[in-house]
């Protein structure tokens, strides 16, 4: 922890203070081109596990089943 702490300072104190760099229009369309990509491939990640996904939802909200005694005791009531 103390030695990544001391790395984390020292680096920030070994780097310049300014630098001049150059994105040139390449890089845009390749931040764009990843974006997409990640969008993509998250959307047909959850297309192929959507019945899992929704299974999971059902199992956690779904109602208590009465069983034959506890209905027996509701007609009762």
């Amino acid at each position: 922890m103390y030695l990544t702490v001391f790395l984390l300072f020292s680096f920030l104190f070994i780097l310049p203070d300014s630098t001049y760099a150059y994105l040139d229009p390449g890089t845009g369309s390749y931040i764009t081109q990843l974006m997409i990509g990640f969008i993509a491939g998250g959307l047909y990640l959850l297309k192929v596990y959507w019945q899992k996904i929704v299974s999971i939802f059902r199992i956690l909200f779904r109602k208590p089943r009465m069983t034959d005694e506890k209905k027996k005791t509701n007609k009762r009531n």
